[in-house]
Parts: C-alpha cells; sequence; structure tokens
C-alpha cells in the first residue's frame, strides 16, 4: 500500500527565511506520528505543505497521499482534489463556523461526497445525519449537536472538528497544534479523542506540537525538526529532557515542561566534571 504520506525533499522559501529545509519524509497507512520543535522550526508550514494549503518551493519534489499527487515542484496536482477528500485537517483554532450548529459544522465534513451546492443549501439525507450523529456520539458530544459551535468550550469545539473528519472518510489527519490553546484537562481529552480515532479506523496521525510530554505519552515515532529541518525521526522513547537540550540548546526550555526542565539541569549540575 502506498504511504499515507510521501514529502520528497520539499523546501519552503520565505524571503530569506527557510522555513522547510530539504525535509523527505514518509507516514504509513495508520501509523501515528508526532512533529515537534519549537517556535519557527517549520512544523505548521510542513503541515501546510502536506495539505497543498501552502505550496512549496519550485524546486521541491513531489508530495502525494496514498499515491494521489498534491503537489510537485511548487504547484498543485491535478490529482489535489481527490487527495484532499481523504486528508482531515485539524486546526489550533478549531476552524469552524461559530453561528452555524455542532451539526452542521460536522456535516461539512461531507461535501467532498455531497457537491458544494447541495452542502450550501443544507440538502443533507438521513444517512449523512446519521454518520454525523454518530461521529459525534464517538467523540463524546452527541448531546451538542443541536448547538451554535461558538457556544461550546474550547475543547469540545476540538471535538467537533475531529468528528467532521470521521464524517469526511479521512485516511490521514494532519492536526496542526490542536492544543495548544486549552487547559490541561481538555487538552488530555482531545489527544485520548484523536489517537482513539486513528486506532479505531486505521487512520494515519500526523499532530504537530509544543508539548513534548503529549507526544511522548501518545506516540510511538517522534519527528523532531529545527530551523526547518528533520533533526530527528525515531522512537519517541529516546525523547527526554538532556536529548532535547541536545538538540535544541537553550530553545528546549520551549518544549519541557518546567519539571522535567529542572531535573534535567540538576543532573547536569551533579555530573562530575572532567579533569584533564
Amino acid at each position: 500500500m502506498a504511504a499515507a504520506l510521501e514529502l520528497d525533499r520539499v523546501s519552503k522559501t520565505y524571503g530569506a527565511m527557510r522555513a522547510v529545509d530539504d525535509v523527505s519524509l514518509s507516514i504509513g497507512a495508520g501509523e501515528r506520528v508526532a512533529l515537534i520543535g519549537a517556535s519557527g522550526s517549520g512544523k505548521s508550514t510542513l503541515i501546510r505543505i502536506a495539505s497543498g494549503l501552502a505550496l512549496a518551493d519550485k524546486t521541491s519534489g513531489k508530495v502525494a497521499s496514498f499515491g494521489v499527487g498534491v503537489q510537485e515542484g511548487g504547484r498543485l496536482s491535478r490529482e489535489v482534489r481527490r487527495a484532499r477528500r481523504h486528508i482531515g485537517l485539524v486546526f489550533q483554532q478549531f476552524a469552524l463556523v461559530g453561528r452555524l450548529s455542532v451539526m452542521t459544522n460536522v456535516l461539512v465534513g461531507a461535501l467532498g461526497r455531497v457537491g458544494a451546492l447541495r452542502g450550501t443549501l443544507g440538502l443533507w439525507n438521513d444517512d449523512e445525519r446519521r454518520t454525523a450523529l454518530a461521529a459525534l456520539a464517538e467523540v463524546g458530544i452527541q448531546a451538542h449537536a443541536g448547538k451554535k459551535a461558538r457556544e461550546l468550550s474550547g475543547g469540545q469545539q476540538q471535538r467537533v472538528a475531529i468528528a467532521r473528519a470521521l464524517v469526511q472518510g479521512a485516511k490521514l489527519v494532519l492536526a496542526d497544534e490542536p492544543i495548544a490553546s486549552l487547559d490541561p484537562k481538555s487538552a488530555k481529552r482531545v489527544m485520548d479523542t484523536l489517537v482513539t480515532m486513528s486506532r479505531d479506523h486505521g487512520i494515519a496521525l500526523v499532530v504537530s506540537l509544543h508539548q513534548v510530554d503529549y507526544a511522548t505519552a501518545y506516540f510511538d515515532r517522534v519527528v523532531a525538526m529545527n530551523a526547518g529541518r528533520v533533526v530527528f525521526d525515531g522512537p519517541a522513547s529516546r525523547i527526554n529532557a538532556a536529548f532535547l537540550t541536545e538538540l535544541y540548546g537553550a530553545s528546549a526550555e520551549e518544549l519541557i515542561l518546567p519539571s522535567q526542565f529542572a531535573v534535567a539541569a540538576d543532573a547536569a549540575a551533579r555530573e562530575p566534571a572532567h579533569v584533564s
């Protein structure tokens, strides 16, 4: 089976800054990967390139999902619409229409199958509504189906976005900092929901995270970026405060919980000095 996501020598330049620098990456079907890095490391840009929301540089190779082209050489593929039908997106700021009902926001996930006109007119059939209610039940917020999206808490809105991806029938979900604006309790609930969705439906999941403790708790594979490049791609078991400090230097403090950073600093302070 083709990879859920394949990026070949992808770069993205903004003026004099190389936001993504010659990145190649392959994510298998059903695989769950955490994408970590300090602010400005290129995580969000990479996710936007992977979904076709941002065009890579003309010198870049191909971006594809399950063998269907997204873009190549800085141009969208002719197949991009077909690729996007199975790529679900979850954003930090939820990307919901606040004035519309939770139910309608979730049904938007079906637009790739039913067409924009029927979706715009709200002409959803009974099967589509049942599918949406089942998705809301799966993420634990079916009781809020009739409320306006803006009436929900941040964590609940993020679960609406996940339900939308389920209705879409996504085979790959790209989540860009989905818990960055949430309190710890809501963040845990959202991460539990994302990982359960991936496991139960065999959906490949790529989540960019600022909080490394979540990356190591929920994922087996971690891809670390720094200055637009992949500086580590391997098992989450290798990620700890000392290793992050080795990769990022002073910027590592952004990624580590204060308690973890203090433990690492204490351990380093207790290490005997080398005598020449």
